[in-house]
Formats: C-alpha cells, sequence, structure tokens
C-alpha cells in the first residue's frame, strides 16, 4: 500500500512539474536566428525557422504554411537591419497578434553607399560579439513570454553567451596571430562586414549586402584590379549563393579556393554547420588556414 501511495505522489509531482514547466512556441525567420533561439530556449521552446538549412534569407518567399505557422506561434523572431524585407507582409497575412522581437535590437550598425544609397549592413550575428547580443534578447524575449521558467531561461541562455564569449576571444586571438597584409579575402557577397570589423579582416566581394543584388561590367572590373593590387590569395563562396561571378573573377586574378562558407544559413543537422557556434568556427577555421 505504501509502494502504491508513493507512485500516486511521484506521478502528481512529476504531472504538477509538467504543468508548471511551459514550452514556448517560436519561429525565427532563418536558421541561424533559429539556432541561438533553441540554444538560449533548451527545452522549454518550440522552434521553427521559415528559411531552412541552405536558404537565402534575403530572396525567401512565404507560403501560406508560413502563414499558419506564425499564427500559431507565441514569439516570432527577425534578425532585422532590413534582412528581411518580407516579414511585415507574412505577419500581416498571417493575422500573428503576438510580439515581433528584433533580436539585433542594441547593436551598432555599419553602413555602405550602394549607388548613393546609404543602406544598414544586416548580418550583424556574423560577430560572435554581436551573437552575444542575439541571445540576450532571445533569453529576456523568452521570459517575458514565459515568467515561470525565468530561471530555466537566465541560466541556460547565460551559459550560452559564456560560450559565444568565449568564441569572441578565441576568434580575436586567432586573427591576431596572422600579419596584417595576409588578412584579405574574397567572397560572393558582402557578409563578413562585421566580422571584419570584429577581427581585423579586409573582405572584398562583387555585390553588396543583399543576394539580389547584381555586380556590373565596370564593377566587377574594378573590383578585380583591387584584389590584384592588394594581392588577394583566396577565395571563398557561400553555401547559399551561385558561386560562378565569384569563380569567374578569381579565374582572372589568380586566387586559390578556399572553401565554402556559412555567412546566413546553416547546414541540416548531418552538417559542418549544424549550429551557429559550428558555423562561426567554420568560417574562422578556413579563413586562417587560406592565410598562413
Amino acid at each position: 500500500m505504501k509502494s502504491w501511495t508513493k507512485g500516486v505522489v511521484t506521478l502528481l509531482l512529476i504531472s504538477s512539474q509538467a504543468a508548471f514547466a511551459g514550452t514556448v512556441k517560436t519561429v525565427a525567420s532563418f536558421s541561424v536566428l533559429a539556432d541561438i533561439v533553441k540554444q538560449v530556449g533548451g527545452e522549454h521552446v518550440e522552434v521553427a525557422s521559415l528559411v531552412g538549412p541552405g536558404g537565402d534569407p534575403h530572396t525567401f518567399e512565404p507560403t501560406p504554411q508560413d502563414s499558419v505557422l506564425l499564427k500559431g506561434s507565441d514569439v516570432v523572431f527577425v534578425s532585422g537591419l532590413g534582412l528581411e524585407g518580407w516579414m511585415e507582409r507574412l505577419v500581416q497575412a498571417s493575422g500573428y497578434q503576438g510580439k515581433v522581437i528584433v533580436a539585433s535590437e542594441g547593436i551598432s550598425t555599419r553602413k555602405m553607399d550602394e549607388d548613393g544609397e546609404i543602406i544598414t549592413d544586416p548580418h550583424a550575428w556574423n560577430s560572435a560579439k554581436n551573437g552575444e547580443q542575439y541571445a540576450r534578447n532571445v533569453m529576456e524575449a523568452l521570459i517575458d513570454a514565459s515568467p515561470e521558467d525565468a530561471d530555466y531561461f537566465r541560466q541556460h541562455g547565460q551559459a550560452y553567451i559564456n560560450k559565444l564569449e568565449k568564441l569572441n576571444r578565441w576568434a580575436k586571438k586567432s586573427f591576431a596571430g596572422i600579419p596584417q597584409e595576409k588578412r584579405k579575402v574574397l567572397t560572393s557577397h558582402d557578409a563578413f562586414g562585421y566580422f571584419g570589423q570584429e577581427y581585423g579582416v579586409e573582405f572584398l566581394s562583387p555585390v553588396g549586402f543583399s543576394t539580389e543584388s547584381e555586380a556590373s561590367a565596370n564593377q566587377v572590373a574594378k573590383l578585380i584590379q583591387q584584389i590584384k593590387q592588394r594581392g588577394i590569395q583566396a577565395y571563398f563562396i557561400e553555401n547559399q549563393t551561385d558561386p560562378r561571378l565569384v569563380e569567374q573573377i578569381a579565374k582572372a586574378t589568380g586566387a586559390k579556393a578556399g572553401g565554402e562558407l556559412y555567412p546566413e544559413s546553416l547546414t541540416e543537422s548531418d552538417g559542418e554547420a549544424a549550429t551557429y557556434i559550428d558555423a562561426f568556427t567554420h568560417n574562422v577555421n578556413i579563413m586562417l588556414d587560406s592565410m598562413k
């Protein structure tokens, strides 16, 4: 009889704990941000990514199923800074009434002049230092959405932020060991501005902040000249972009293939860049290899 009573008490305790511990249904705009939400939220979040692994957040076109996904969620996360030009229309179409959290809030932004227009660089997460701020904003949003799980989110979130702090220190130290004149890279589009600013690396690319941009023949000729003048040795393709233009430029300059970068899209779970930390670590390592 005692063991039966004990079993009932145990079941009641488990049930009350399950009822107390909530699950926040979240939608993130793209795979990098979805992973940050997952790492901070742990077992107390469900995370769906609108732009999946290998997808391009610049050119994404939402479907009716995405509207359904949004409407059923508790919190929607975007990176902001102009990355998700399609999100406002999607939110309106879905009838979603909850909060849209801008994960880049509080970050000091970069700007550039594209054909006389001043544009904000949306790729803030490519600096691990900024990744820490993304994680803090996600953590606060999850605490706000589910106050009963505040302690869990703080503990989980801070542990993840600590990992990103360590990652940032490692990247800074690693690039500091490379002579400045060798810290130069050719990529498909201008996605590594924050990375370059944080770690002292110079990036050249044929197109601007968005993969939707197109380089003119004059721009390409000018870039080829710059690459030759600056002695850039390696070029990198990006997993979500067409590599043909950058390969054409590399052929004209003699730059060698350095590998594949993951600036704004993760791989599937069995790939080499399945998480934000994996992608950042991979990007740093293959750049360093090309510079040594």
